[in-house]
């Protein structure tokens, strides 16, 4: 069945649950604010189940109520997985094979970001969800410079480093920081090398989605949730099976 509602109580029921913030001190008029404001997103009717006061002016909800709108998943639109997962054995082995040298990774919070988590969570070797982080990897070179990088110091470890790839973390996400980081990063880049000499530029963070890679002029998006694991695989498919095939079709194409 590809039309769907949410489930609250029963199958079908279109229940669902927001939570928001006003900037209304916490009272009887704060909660029916927030009614009105739940009615004109569609939920009637609306229930304020929680309400706390942050502050003297501003109010946290929590609100439950039906929505009609429905979903037709047939209609949803993602980007799948297109390279397969490797085991870190799988990596190390694709890696000597077909570079025949480590491959090198340099790593960063850019502007003024200074939340590590999400960086060191897919580089070091400690990791996440149970996956080692790409220190882990043999034939992986790391090199992780922290929180807040300038963006023309990242080029030059790029380049002082060989990098292949390029790993960016952006989760300070007021303004729009996020995005326009990380356009200033892949600009960046891209002026300061040719475009096949360029490393692979990967970003990555909880605000991101896969579809904004054209967008934010990055090769992959890598949004919340993502594995040391599913990073690894992706730079060996870009970096040593898709380049091993675009030569190989460049080669016979010559021949031709």
């Amino acid at each position: 069945m590809s039309i769907i509602r949410p489930y609250g109580d029963t199958t079908g029921d279109g229940m669902v649950q927001l939570s928001f913030t006003l900037p209304v001190p916490h009272d009887k008029r704060a909660e029916g604010a927030a009614v009105q404001l739940a009615n004109k997103m569609g939920m009637d009717p609306a229930l304020v189940v929680h309400s706390k006061p942050i502050g003297p002016d501003f109010t946290f909800f929590v609100v439950y109520g039906p929505v009609n709108h429905l979903v037709d998943t047939s209609k949803v639109e993602v980007i799948e997985r297109d390279y397969p997962l490797l085991s870190p054995k799988e990596v190390n082995l694709a890696i000597r094979k077909g570079l025949r040298r480590r491959l090198t990774v340099v790593g960063a919070c850019i502007g003024t970001d200074a939340h590590t988590v999400g960086i060191d969570a897919i580089l070091n070797i400690k990791g996440f969800a149970g996956e080692k982080g790409l220190e882990y990897y043999r034939e992986v070179k790391v090199v992780n410079l922290g929180a807040q990088v300038a963006v023309p110091e990242l080029v030059r470890r790029a380049k002082a480093d060989k990098a292949d790839a390029i790993l960016v973390s952006q989760v300070v996400t007021q303004r729009e920081a996020h995005v326009l980081n990380t356009k200033e990063m892949s600009a960046a880049f891209r002026e300061a090398y040719a475009e096949d000499a360029r490393p692979v530029l990967v970003a990555g963070g909880p605000r991101f989605t896969e579809q904004m890679a054209g967008e934010l002029g990055v090769d992959r998006v890598f949004g919340r949730g993502t594995t040391p694991g599913e990073v690894a695989s992706y730079l060996v498919d870009a970096l040593v099976t898709r380049r091993h095939a675009y030569r190989l079709h460049s080669t016979r194409s010559g021949v031709a």
